[in-house]
């Protein structure tokens, strides 16, 4: 692979100021899945996304890379994770400015192939003061080969502290995506989600899993956490019934989000208390 060095140190910075509308838009979005505050955790990722012309969209209708992320040679984009380090909260009225900085660029081999890894570090800051630290690891992978992906086993049984269960619809999908500005196919175009990335169906968001772990977080603790690290284990698709919960650890909590169907954790994480 060829050498990414010269992305490493970029920075784009952007600002949006935090509307009364917005906040009510995404409250809404997570109607039986948020915590009680007025500015809801996984807020941020609503604020000053990447946009671009189309003309300079990707085939699977994000920017393309080279514009703000290197141009691996990698055609399919997860967002497979990250932390979110919270120093404080957002507010209706202020002006948010995200700086994101590109921090690596690695490659290595997995089961299914050659897989790219860009982390990105997002500061959202309000008068200069970083109230939310927020790194992003993105995968990129080829192609899938027919029976290439072996089946997920299911989960060991917990007994949960707290729960949550949800069945994601398309419009559920279809109203973060407007919120977070992605146009990312997988989440709405039925064709390419099946016949070119190789999925069983629309696939649900990442950080919208991410959100409802840290909003069940907040619940249980009735506070913002300090920190939340989180990665993705499993394809989640729409139709599913999925379980959100928790469990006490030592410094925090454990969280997840299991399918009903078969026991499979999609996505799991640590909350640091």
């Amino acid at each position: 692979m060829s050498d990414y060095a010269e992305w490493i140190g970029r920075a784009i910075e952007r600002s949006e100021p935090v509307t009364e509308r917005m906040i009510e838009h995404f409250r809404v979005t997570l109607a039986g899945t948020r915590a009680s505050l007025d500015v809801l955790p996984g807020f941020h990722w609503c604020l000053a996304p990447d946009a671009v012309e189309p003309q300079d969209f990707g085939r699977d209708g994000h920017p393309r890379t080279g514009i703000y992320l290197p141009a691996l040679p990698l055609p399919r984009r997860m967002w497979a994770g990250g932390e979110v380090v919270w120093h404080g909260n957002l507010a209706q009225g202020e002006i948010v400015k995200r700086i994101s900085t590109i921090r690596d660029v690695t490659f290595k081999q997995g089961r299914s192939g050659q897989l790219g890894f860009v982390t990105v570090d997002h500061a959202y800051e309000v008068d200069g003061e970083v109230r939310i630290s927020d790194r992003q690891d993105i995968v990129y992978r080829d192609d899938p080969k027919p029976g290439a992906a072996p089946a997920a086993a299911p989960a060991e049984a917990w007994q949960a502290l707290r729960s949550w269960r949800i069945t994601p619809t398309p419009t559920l999908l279809f109203r973060y995506s407007a919120l977070t500005f992605n146009g990312h196919r997988i989440h709405y175009d039925q064709p390419y989600v099946t016949e070119v990335e190789g999925y069983d169906g629309l696939v649900v968001h990442g950080p919208l899993q991410s959100t409802w772990m840290q909003n069940l977080a907040t619940d249980i603790l009735g506070r913002l956490p300090a920190s939340f690290a989180y990665r993705g284990l499993s394809p989640l698709t729409v139709g599913r019934p999925v379980t959100v919960e928790a469990r006490e650890v030592e410094g925090g909590l454990e969280m997840r989000v299991r399918r009903d169907e078969d026991g499979v954790v999609t996505m799991q994480g640590t909350i640091t208390a």
